[in-house]
């Protein structure tokens, strides 16, 4: 029988003008109005594909936008991305959105949780920001908007996608395996960068000025492919408390092979970046896990090793011969001269701040306060934390209201691991993303950290998957014990195999 491929043929060649005549008009532009529209000429096949995941693969777009999400700091030093990064992660995760309101996914899920109220509570904060009148300043509605966008709307996206696209144990442990697997990459990168030092990218990032904060006293903070070492450090660190929860109540081998892996790799690269707020996110982490574990001889050993091993970092100088050691060490220096500066801003911020309770506003172009104002100081004053950012933008009100938005999440979560799930597996992960969560916070209590890449996604997208597990803990239960007899069955082949070998050896 003989095939013929006419039809196929006359489509390609169809779709070959239409891409042949978009790259003329493109290269009009590039022509004639230069580089940004000509790459949004050169973007609308992108968009195109993603409006097509988002209708037929819904999955696809979201494991995209998870990858993505990871590595698009790293992908923007190198340069290719040349359009804004939420073209690549923000239109993406609204035309998902769009997608699953639509077409709604069938299965379990549990919108109406504290977790949503929490995120309500923040948005609502921030809505009523439009009123601010701290600055005397017009209201610019644009900036307002992108802020409620940036600040608040961020989690609520990805609640909302969470819940209603994984919402299957098999996705659930996609979403956990993927995040272990990124780490390890991640960790990798760390020590490429040790072992063979800085590519051209990453040398051309240091001389525009990541030096400065880089390499300090002799001591290197290595950064991987995230933005910079202090996001790296603390997203690493909060990882590595997550995955040893995981490994340490998973049944099955492989996946215990896994975390454990992605474990100490994290472990490994949270000590490289040198970044000692990272440290402060291990300690709190791993506390909260041993009483979650509701073991009392894990709270104990727990108590005894984090009292030994804070002895060590401050009373002693055991390991002042590596330099990462020695930068973790001065996390322990009430003395230290970068605290100081941090301290010193803190108290500026405090001395304006005392007559703006609902802080400079996010309703207004920020580069327009006068210079004469004092909320110039304010808003010139370097934010050395996210807490601190909010602080500036949304004042001691804001704070409070974030606060207890985080607050709110973590014992609902707490919650539903010591009273709601009967699982091993499902506590540990539930137990992982919670310690997660409240390390990743003391994190953004001392840096810049909370709302960049990819910690939104991993650490409240996993808060929302807490949220979820109790509604899907029976099938979850199904699908493990599914897989561990399959495990056990390959065991137990293995073993069969082994026998007859051995016993063809004694015959012969």
């Amino acid at each position: 029988m003989t095939k013929t491929y006419v039809t196929n043929g006359r489509d390609l060649g169809g779709r070959v003008i239409i891409l042949f005549l978009l790259f003329l008009v493109a290269l009009y532009f590039l022509a004639t109005a230069g580089l940004t529209p000509f790459a949004a000429i050169c973007m609308l096949p992108a968009i195109a594909i993603f409006v097509y995941l988002a209708m037929k693969r819904q999955n696809t777009l979201f494991w995209y936008i998870f990858i993505m999400n990871y590595i698009v700091m790293g992908l923007q030093r190198y340069g290719y991305i040349p359009v804004p990064i939420t073209v690549v992660t923000l239109l993406p995760q609204l035309l998902l959105l769009m997608s699953l309101v639509a077409f709604p996914r069938h299965g379990k899920n549990t919108m109406a949780t504290p977790m949503l109220f929490a995120i309500l509570l923040w948005a609502g904060y921030l809505v009523l920001q439009f009123f601010n009148e701290t600055c005397s300043l017009p209201v610019n509605i644009g900036n307002w908007l992108t802020n409620i966008m940036f600040f608040s709307l961020y989690f609520l996206i990805t609640y909302v996608i969470i819940n209603k696209l994984i919402n299957t144990p098999k996705n659930i442990m996609r979403f956990v395996r993927m995040w272990a697997v990124l780490s390890i990459i991640a960790s990798y990168w760390t020590w490429r960068q040790q072992t063979f030092g800085w590519d051209n990218a990453e040398n051309a990032w240091l001389m525009q000025g990541g030096m400065r904060t880089h390499i300090i006293g002799g001591s290197i903070r290595y950064f991987s492919f995230f933005s910079d070492a202090a996001n790296f450090g603390c997203c690493l660190a909060s990882s590595a408390v997550a995955f040893y929860a995981m490994a340490l109540t998973t049944k099955l081998k492989k996946d215990k092979i896994l975390f454990w892996i992605a474990a100490f790799c994290s472990t490994y690269s949270f000590f490289a970046s040198g970044t000692r707020t990272a440290l402060v996110c291990f300690i709190v982490g791993i506390f909260l896990y041993s009483i979650l574990a509701k073991n009392v001889k894990l709270t104990v050993t727990v108590a005894l090793a984090g009292a030994l091993f804070v002895f060590i970092m401050a009373g002693t100088n055991i390991g002042d011969s590596n330099m990462q050691i020695r930068r973790m060490r001065s996390a322990f220096n009430p003395n230290d001269a970068s605290k100081g500066v941090r301290d010193i801003n803190k108290e500026a911020l405090k001395k304006h701040l005392r007559d703006a309770p609902f802080g400079i506003g996010i309703n207004i172009d920020e580069g327009s306060i006068p210079a004469f104002s004092k909320f110039r100081v304010v808003y010139e004053t370097p934010c050395d934390s996210t807490y601190v950012f909010f602080w500036q933008r949304t004042g001691i009100v804001g704070v409070y209201v974030f606060s207890a938005m985080n607050i709110i999440m973590l014992l609902g979560g707490c919650y539903i691991v010591l009273f709601r799930l009967r699982n091993k597996t499902c506590k540990g992960i539930a137990s992982g993303f919670c310690c997660g969560l409240l390390a990743i916070n003391a994190g953004g209590y001392a840096n810049h950290i909370l709302l960049q890449y990819p910690n939104l996604v991993l650490f409240y997208g996993g808060m929302a998957i807490v949220y979820l597990l109790p509604a899907i803990e029976d099938d979850f239960t199904a699908y493990e014990e599914a897989l561990f007899k399959e495990q056990e069955e390959k065991k137990r082949q293995k073993l069969e195999k082994k026998e007859q070998s051995r016993i063809k050896g004694w015959l012969s």
